[in-house]
């Protein structure tokens, strides 16, 4: 899920450690850490403390949530969101009061799917649930025929999105 980064030129990044989230992955990390994902259909979330001292990421695969008596899996939307409010509340974080930047959602096939496809289900998902949970969501980069790649070092820059054709 997550591994430590070591680099010889002693940039910001490497102060801190590096998460890279795949599918279904959450994290939580400190200033200095650094938060990446590759998105398609996918959506990540950032919820960060306004000062930027503590943020939690997830990469979600499916809106809806799991299959009734099967475990929390992260993967599905409202399981992920919970683990990150749990996770922040775990660092006296209240995700209430957190910044959101909700990314990804991309129409991979968009020669098969033009009306509704699972790109726009996750992202209807998260944006109703962030908006029922009354989180302030300050930054989004969703929809489109595109890949996202999603960096971010916690701290007082905003994340970095790049996007690619599909």
């Amino acid at each position: 899920m997550s591994s430590a980064r070591a680099d010889p030129a002693g940039t910001a990044a490497s102060r801190g450690r590096l998460h890279t989230l795949h599918p279904g992955d959450v994290a939580c990390a400190d200033r200095d850490d650094r938060l990446e994902t590759l998105l398609g259909s996918c959506v990540a979330v950032v919820l960060t403390d306004p000062r930027r001292t503590v943020a939690a990421m997830c990469h979600i695969v499916y809106p809806g949530g799991a299959t009734k008596g099967a475990p929390e899996d992260t993967a599905y939307a409202g399981a992920a969101l919970d683990a990150m409010f749990s996770m922040l509340r775990g660092r006296g974080i209240d995700p209430h009061q957190c910044d959101a930047y909700v990314y990804g959602g991309g129409n991979m096939f968009p020669d098969r799917f033009q009306a509704s496809h699972v790109g726009q289900r996750n992202v209807r998902r998260v944006l109703d649930e962030l908006e029922r949970m009354n989180v302030r969501i300050v930054g989004r980069d969703v929809g489109g025929n595109c890949y996202r790649r999603l960096a971010w070092t916690v701290g007082p820059a905003e994340p970095r999105v790049v996007a690619a054709s599909a």
